[in-house]
């Protein structure tokens, strides 16, 4: 259920030009409470009735220009958050006003998708300008209200009020481990609009979020209590059916979703027909962790697609030419060590603010020598399984000690980070550490462990435990994909770890998708005001990239900068002028 509780943020239009303001008002006022003035004095005068969060100037206007207007605003309302509009192609403008107190700046003509993406993040500074108030006035007042408002953010879409993706995988999870315990079957449905890409380009942006909501209503009227419901990416809807054990059943919720599309969508003047592509993958069937399943959910709704409208498809799979492969693998996996075919790779973590290489992450690659380099994402599992990935860790992490060694003595102080399985996560973690620690002779306050969440939380008073003795030995933790997982803000206060590391699904759509922007100012907020240190890891764009840096994330990784590579290759690229942090050996 969601909390539409909030009250919509507040937002000041002010522009001479009604054209613009009419442009912005339209545009913003289906998620905002948007109130226009046409001139610099109106707006103060009517500053203390409208009590905006945000101020939208242009900066050229007769009368009270916008910067004459940014002193103006903050005497009267310190939290209030400015941003410039202008047509001028130079930057002086957008300097001049940066300088005048200015929270940033957007030209004409207007790219919508932009303006929505520098206004939520406007917002979410404003909230944070406020949360810090009241934080100096009332701190438990402040966590407690933080708190609430995060695991909003963390948990339900913002546009729809439905669980968002994160929730959805969480309760898909549990789901899934109920389902094998019980050895009984579950189902997820993936349902997405046909042409809503069109629809919106043809009618606007606004007019698409609208669609959505619509359809997500549509949609909540044709599930059952026990059904969970989410926006799970842009125009996808997951639908997660925990006890449907028979096909009959799934087929009768989605003749149920196409009955409530039936009827068309009536918004303002427009009458609009919308059909649904729906794809379905079955526990154990099709898998039995949430990333298989909805790997498989996602490619039956491809082939919906692709064939064309108001069509489902359920996933179907040669599963025995899977079980034979998975049987090789395993099989071939006792061989690797004796052969000696594991390689350890490292992708550059790089410091934001220098733009240096101040650390790694140690990666475990498999060359087969006939199936080729294989993901650890296809043998980790069965590492896990077979008891072979202590093995596995302890080749890693003596392999990176000893290269990271290496390197220090040439001058490189690189921070090593190696992750560590839910498996890994026993009595005998400590010990092994430190007797491969002290047999390379490297420096364990470089050394970094990353352990995912869901791998700490199976027992977290055994976990404080562990971590606190790995940390007697000087030794930094990192919690791996945060976001992904639990994601419970409690915790972070209990464990003793160093760092987070924001999952690349987030980071992926960081600058096109608002709600993951949302989550990434969140997790990074949240992160700083408990003094943990924040990686991003995918970073692909510049784009992205600036986008983490407006936010003051530490440190990133990711193709942008390079990609996984052998000790030979990494060495070199550390040797290239001004790529890493150096000091004299």
């Amino acid at each position: 259920m969601s909390d539409r509780n909030f009250p919509r943020p507040k937002i000041l239009i002010v522009d001479d030009d009604a054209g613009v303001r009419n442009l912005l008002l339209n545009l913003l006022r289906q998620t905002y409470e948007c109130f226009t003035a046409e001139s610099g004095v109106e707006a103060l005068e009517r500053l203390d009735e409208y009590q905006p969060d945000l101020v939208i100037s242009d900066i050229h206007m007769s009368g009270m220009s916008g910067i004459d207007l940014i002193p103006r605003v903050f005497s009267s309302l310190q939290d209030t958050v400015i941003m410039m509009i202008s047509g001028s192609r130079t930057i002086d403008n957008a300097i001049e006003a940066i300088r005048a107190g200015a929270f940033d700046f957007i030209k004409k003509p207007f790219e919508l998708d932009h303006v929505e993406m520098a206004v939520r993040r406007a917002l979410d500074h404003h909230a944070l300008l406020v949360a810090k108030r009241r934080y100096d006035e009332h701190l438990e007042e402040l966590v407690e209200e933080r708190t609430r408002q995060l695991n909003y953010l963390a948990y339900y879409d913002s546009l729809t009020g439905l669980a968002n993706r994160m929730l959805f995988e969480n309760r898909l999870d549990k789901a899934l481990t109920g389902a094998v315990d019980l050895n009984s079957r579950l189902s997820v449905l993936l349902v997405s609009p046909n042409r809503f890409k069109d629809i919106r380009d043809t009618l606007g942006h606004s007019f698409g979020n609208r669609i959505l909501t619509e359809f997500a209503s549509r949609l909540e009227r044709c599930i059952k209590p026990e059904m969970i419901l989410a926006r799970f990416e842009a125009d996808e809807f997951a639908l997660l059916l925990p006890k449907m054990t028979e096909t009959a059943g799934v087929i009768a919720i989605v003749n149920g979703i196409y009955e409530a599309l039936e009827t068309p969508f009536l918004l303002e003047s427009h009458e609009v027909c919308m059909t649904a592509a729906i794809g379905v993958s079955i526990c154990p069937d099709d898998g039995t962790d949430s990333l298989t399943i909805m790997k498989n959910a996602g490619a039956a709704l491809s082939r919906a697609k692709a064939t064309g409208s108001n069509n489902y498809q359920f996933y179907t799979a040669d599963m025995h030419a899977r079980a034979l492969m998975r049987l090789r693998l395993e099989s071939d996996l006792h061989q690797a060590f004796e052969k000696q075919q594991f390689e350890t790779h490292y992708q550059p973590k790089v410091d934001m603010n220098s733009g240096k290489i101040v650390g790694l992450e140690a990666l475990i690659r498999w060359r087969h020598p006939e199936l080729g380099m294989i993901s650890p994402v296809d043998f980790i599992p069965i590492a896990e399984e077979s008891g072979l990935i202590f093995d596995v860790g302890k080749l890693v992490l003596r392999a990176s000690c000893s290269q990271a060694r290496i390197w220090h003595e040439a001058g490189f102080p690189l921070t090593v980070a190696v992750n560590v399985s839910a498996a890994q996560l026993d009595e005998t973690l400590a010990d092994t550490i430190h007797e491969i620690v002290h047999e390379t002779g490297f420096d364990s306050a470089y050394l970094n462990l990353e352990m995912t969440e869901s791998s700490v939380m199976k027992n977290i008073e055994f976990a404080v435990r562990t971590l606190n003795e790995l940390k007697e030995l000087g030794i930094k933790i990192s919690i791996d994909d945060f976001g992904t997982g639990y994601s419970s803000l409690g915790y972070l206060k209990t464990l003793p770890i160093d760092v987070l590391k924001i999952d690349k699904s987030f980071i992926e759509d960081v600058t096109t998708n608002p709600d993951d922007a949302s989550l990434v100012m969140a997790i990074i907020g949240l992160a700083h005001n408990l003094r943990l240190s924040v990686v991003a890891e995918g970073v692909e764009t510049e784009e992205q990239l600036g986008f983490l840096n407006l936010l003051r994330c530490d440190e990133w990784q990711g193709y942008l900068f390079s990609k996984p590579l052998p000790a030979s290759e990494f060495y070199k690229l550390l040797l290239q002028d001004g790529s890493a942090q150096r000091q004299d050996p």
